[in-house]
């Protein structure tokens, strides 16, 4: 597709002389200097007030085709010039970098009408895919938080809901205490291309730019450590989001100690620990990974008065950890750090939540597509759940015990089933925890990781003994014979034992979904079912896959 840049036009001149000058004519109205325009041609097959991209110079953008305009027919749209120069001095090229997100299918691109991040999903000619019915492999869906004002003046409240992710939009700039702009769109671009450390160190950078100077007002948490929870959660929610960003330092009442450092990472690690563990009733261990924890459902059981409570200060906790460079104690399951991203949530996500259901989903769409009569399984758009015992039944659409599933509404089956578990089963805990969140973190910020940065950043790169990994690994398939002696599996150890901490933590999330090691070592490492289950090497034969994948 070609893009024109259009150039200011010309000033008048008059062609007489000073006796007989040129009639006047009317000054053209003034474009923005700090603007460049652009023409472009409405794609085939592109409908009015539909989006398409395009490369403006150097960045892909998404226009939207003007309500009046049809295929063919010159639009003209404008661009901010810092978006499209070179930052003086730098050798970051900015006007050939375009954010480097591609995930799934999936690209986050600057949509030109109000210069905010956009997810499309591009097909293989290059345009944005309009699909409205949902696809198992291409479906995606965000979710979304509208901020309202609340009952407190401190703590805002918010409504949460799961979108198509071509509907999620958020800022391209953070703006400062004072009005100004701290982080722009090149600012973003550039350093999302960066590799992790300097990913972090500029996150970490920025957050120092919004955190509120010493003399303007710092924070005292006291606290009793036999109470620690209780006194943590009045001292917290008591803040204001503006207190969220100040200086805390933290005493334990009754003890001597100056806090430098060593107490407010003592406090983040026992708070977030107290509050992910099971007792609790808060979270739970994840079914798929005995390593990552889950919300309950059931929360509320557990502590029926304040559960919301809870996770609304943990959210501020977690919060707050990144905001200070600490680290928090518990890895949460994988779509979590989507949702604080704002990433996009896929069909193949469901099989990181409940593999069973995920594959008995999977085999019902085989069956669908082979033309079998999938009403004789005698469906409906309810689920089952289980609690302290009682059966439950959850409708997963208004009156959808009374709505049957057949092999023409199964794609929104599918569809109902993964917002549910993707969202509905725990909507009330995970709004609360993304309130609290974003009370210290602009959004923003987070656009330069993807979920499995997000989760080293937040809970650190982990102590890996590779040899410990090395003996406790099992091999199978084509090495099951040879075991770590085949000439292949050698490589791979050390190849493995070349990675820096950051590599490594990677292979294990890739492998197992997750940096965390347990913390006895590999020789515990579990699988879906709970059970000890080792790393494994499964040789197979290449013509049967050229790739790694993990199972």
């Amino acid at each position: 597709m070609s893009v024109r840049i259009v150039p200011p036009a010309p000033p008048q001149q008059g062609n007489g002389g000073a006796d007989n000058p040129a009639p006047r004519r009317a000054p053209a109205p003034r474009r923005d200097a700090s603007t460049q325009m652009f023409e472009v041609v409405v794609p085939k097959g592109v409908q009015p007030g539909a989006p398409f991209a395009l490369l403006a110079g150097g960045q892909r953008v998404l226009v939207t085709c003007p309500p009046n305009a049809t295929e063919g027919q010159k639009i003209r749209f404008e661009l901010p010039i810092a978006l499209l120069q070179k930052k003086t001095g730098q050798a970051s090229k900015m006007a050939d970098v375009k954010l480097a997100y591609d995930k799934d299918g999936w690209t986050r691109t600057i949509r030109v009408t109000d210069m905010k991040f956009q997810w499309v999903r591009m097909d293989d000619k290059g345009d944005v895919e309009l699909n409205k019915r949902f696809h198992a492999e291409k479906s995606a869906y965000v979710r979304k938080i509208d901020f309202l004002p609340g009952e407190d003046i401190r703590i805002r409240s918010g409504k949460l809901s799961l979108v198509p992710a071509s509907e999620a939009v958020v800022d391209s700039k953070i703006m400062g205490p004072d009005g100004r702009e701290i982080v722009g769109y090149n600012d973003i671009a550039s350093a999302q291309v960066q590799n992790f450390d300097d990913k972090a160190e500029w996150f970490f950078t920025t957050c120092a730019k919004l955190c509120v100077e010493w003399n303007e007002g710092h924070m005292r948490m006291n606290v009793r450590r036999d109470y620690l929870l209780s006194d943590s959660i009045d001292a917290v929610m008591s803040l204001s989001r503006k207190d969220l960003r100040k200086v805390w330092r933290f005493e334990f009442i009754g003890e001597i100690g100056i806090d430098a450092g060593g107490l407010a990472r003592e406090w983040f690690q026992l708070v977030t620990t107290e509050i992910f563990d099971p007792f609790m009733g808060l979270w739970q261990s994840s079914t798929v990974n005995q390593m990552c924890m889950q919300i309950n459902p059931a929360s509320e059981i557990s502590c029926p008065e304040d559960h919301l409570l809870y996770f609304r200060f943990l959210g501020r906790v977690m919060g707050k950890a990144l905001f200070d460079r600490q680290l928090v104690s518990g890895h949460m399951i994988q779509h979590i750090y989507k949702h604080m991203l704002g990433w996009p949530c896929t069909f193949k996500d469901l099989e990181t939540i409940d593999e069973e259901y995920y594959n008995n989903l999977k085999q019902l769409e085989t069956l669908s597509k082979k033309g079998e009569d999938i009403s004789m399984m005698c469906l409906d758009f309810t689920v089952t759940e289980e609690s302290l015992g009682q059966m439950e039944t959850v409708e997963l659409l208004p009156n959808g015990a009374d709505v049957e599933v057949d092999n023409d509404n199964f794609p929104e089956y599918m569809e109902a089933c993964l917002k549910y578990r993707m969202l509905g089963r725990v909507k009330p805990q995970l709004n609360e925890l993304l309130l609290g969140f974003y009370d210290v973190i602009p959004e923003p910020l987070l656009t330069v990781f993807d979920f499995q940065e997000l989760e080293l950043l937040m809970c650190g790169l982990p102590n890996i003994e590779v040899e410990d990994w090395k003996r406790h690994t099992e091999y199978s398939g084509e090495y099951e014979t040879t075991a770590g002696d085949h000439p292949a599996c050698t490589w791979f150890w050390e190849v493995v034992s070349e990675f820096d901490h950051e590599m490594q933590a990677r292979l294990l999330q890739f492998v197992t979904g997750t940096s965390g090691v347990p913390a006895r070592g590999f020789g515990v490492l579990q699988g879906n079912d709970g059970n000890i289950r080792k790393f494994t090497i499964h040789g197979i034969e290449v013509g049967f896959c050229l790739y790694p994948r993990a199972q």
